[in-house]
């Protein structure tokens, strides 16, 4: 893996991890397209440049984790269903990332999906516009004058509906389902407006990220060499600012016109990748 690659692969992954479009597919077809040589500190790093991505999470929203002990509780019920799913089938999982036609189809197959989302949570995308993330409460003083003040609306969301936003994160271990489209669509599915059901992806994304990079580091950590050290500190340098920028274009283009787009995005990338292979194009990972 050569330094231009690594910044190629980390803006790809700070651009792709939140939006409905799979970072993992997308690492994937970077990759083929770059006809990079499958290496062990490759699998490293586009496993570990996450890091970067899910602390532009923690950048923007760090008011949300401080918030209420609540909030932890809800995200560890969201988290367990991928972590036991994870852990049993991660074997088969790394069989099915340098698979470029499961990329593909799953491109495809979640475009559709994303497109008739938009139709039938159609409400929950127009409350979305006028979701307010600040409210007005009251207070009294010690000299009993009230007042008003502005305070962080909590995120109101019960165990069981963050559990089955959890099931539904499960999905996105096929390489290009999107881990961000599942668990958006589970928001949806449970009554969040879909700015809350793409945040609450957001702030589920730290543990589940966090814990997929740490297992896959200290499983391959005898592989890193201390000259690989400047790639994953330049890969997650840049992912962490691409991230943020992504995070917000993101939640500003949803709240106004939904997930329709990246649906078309999806469906025209899949077709495309499918038509240069059946053309004689050879879109694989080297191993």
């Amino acid at each position: 893996m050569t330094t231009n690659e690594s910044i190629i692969l980390a803006i790809v992954e700070g651009l792709t991890e939140f939006i409905p479009v799979s970072s993992t597919g997308h690492m994937i077809l970077t990759e083929a397209a770059l006809k990079m040589q499958r290496s062990a500190l490759t699998n490293v790093y586009i496993v570990n440049i996450q890091f970067g991505a899910i602390l532009a999470v923690f950048f923007l929203y760090w008011k949300r984790f401080f918030q209420t002990f609540d909030f932890y509780f809800k995200l560890l019920i969201a988290f367990i269903p991928a972590a036991i799913l994870g852990f049993l089938l991660n074997d088969q999982i790394d069989k099915l990332l340098s698979s470029v036609t499961t990329v593909a189809i799953s491109l495809i197959v979640g475009g559709v999906v994303l497109i008739f989302t938009d139709w039938f949570f159609k409400k929950q995308i127009e409350d979305a516009y006028t979701d307010e993330d600040k409210e007005t409460v009251r207070e009294i003083d010690e000299f009993g004058v009230e007042h008003k003040k502005e305070v962080l609306k909590k995120f109101h969301i019960g165990w069981m509906q963050a559990f089955l936003i959890g099931c539904f994160q499960c999905i996105a271990m096929i390489p290009g389902v999107s881990r961000s489209a599942a668990t958006i669509v589970g928001g949806l599915t449970q009554k969040l407006n879909i700015k809350r059901a793409a945040e609450f992806s957001f702030f589920l994304a730290v543990p589940t990220v966090f814990a997929a990079s740490a297992y896959k580091l200290l499983k391959s950590y005898d592989d890193i060499k201390g000259t690989d050290i400047d790639f994953f500190l330049i890969g997650n340098v840049i992912s962490f600012i691409v991230g943020m920028i992504a995070i917000k274009f993101f939640i500003n283009l949803i709240t106004r016109y939904g997930m329709k787009f990246f649906g078309y995005y999806r469906i025209i990338l899949g077709v495309v990748i499918l038509t240069m292979m059946a053309l004689g194009h050879k879109l694989e990972i080297p191993e």
